[in-house]
């Protein structure tokens, strides 16, 4: 067998298995599954060595999804050419409905080969840990409103009255620690 100069790999990415597919960059060249691989590095090392044995250059493609951005990043230091594209992006035939891992592996890299997908933007390292941090802020605020909610809500309930001005002002917090409830239960809520 005559080894290729590129080969087009198309990757659907899951928490586990990585379902993959490759076709090289001859136009008479068909979409070949190579079945299902593991998500750990070494798994993806061993990959990298059973598909350069078939073609010089790798280019790798999958889906932007819940798994992130690792892969990509794992695949670019380690020199290869990757594309995270997004699934909405993906050119489909209408009326096809039948997903499988398998398939849409083999489409990725047919449609990759075409030139028929655009990448999106992956962040680097560091911006995906900021993007992080301000995520865990956002939901740490919703989380302290609802709880907010929840307590006057509970109070309100069982007729705990804060005669003070200012919701959660220091006096109203001093109140808050000194409330007694009627029943031991209700104060284990509260």
């Amino acid at each position: 067998m005559h080894q290729s100069s590129t080969l087009y790999v198309g990757m659907d990415v899951h928490k586990e298995p990585i379902a993959v597919a490759y076709v090289a960059k001859d136009h008479d060249a068909e979409v070949v599954s190579l079945g299902t691989f593991g998500t750990r590095q070494c798994d993806i090392d061993k990959l990298i060595r059973k598909l350069q044995s078939k073609a010089k250059r790798l280019v790798f493609v999958y889906e932007a999804g819940p798994c992130g951005y690792w892969l990509y990043h794992y695949l670019t230091k380690k020199d290869s050419v990757c594309w995270v594209v997004a699934p909405s992006l993906i050119p489909t035939k209408a009326g096809d409905r039948v997903k499988t891992d398998r398939r849409d592996a083999m489409q990725l890299a047919w449609l990759m080969r075409s030139g028929d997908l655009t990448p999106v933007y992956v962040p680097a390292v560091d911006d995906a840990a900021i993007r992080d941090l301000s995520r865990a802020r956002e939901d740490t605020l919703r989380d302290l409103q609802a709880a907010k909610l929840r307590l006057k809500a509970f109070l309100l309930r069982h007729d705990i009255r804060y005669t003070g001005r200012a919701h959660w002002s220091p006096a109203h917090l001093r109140w808050l620690s000194e409330v007694v409830c009627p029943t031991p239960a209700q104060q284990i809520v509260f």
